[in-house]
């Protein structure tokens, strides 16, 4: 399990775009802080669409860096 204050604390200093991947190595995008929401045992993370998606901290397995897209 991730340690949410390891997550509070990501979110907190510096912030730097990252993917939240989970046991079953679904991977959900967090480009910018206002994008997530930390709870005492829950993750919410918010899509383009307005859809959000509410994960248990306990399926959450690393936090990647997002990699910047290349501009053409």
């Amino acid at each position: 399990m991730l340690n949410l204050d390891i997550l509070r604390k990501r979110l907190r200093e510096g912030f730097r775009p990252f993917v939240l991947v989970t046991t079953d190595g679904r991977k959900f995008p967090v480009p910018h802080p206002e994008f997530v929401a930390v709870g005492k045992g829950v993750v919410v993370v918010l899509h383009p669409d307005d859809t959000s998606s509410t994960i248990d901290a306990l399926h959450i397995v690393s936090v990647e860096d997002l990699r910047a897209r290349k501009s053409r």
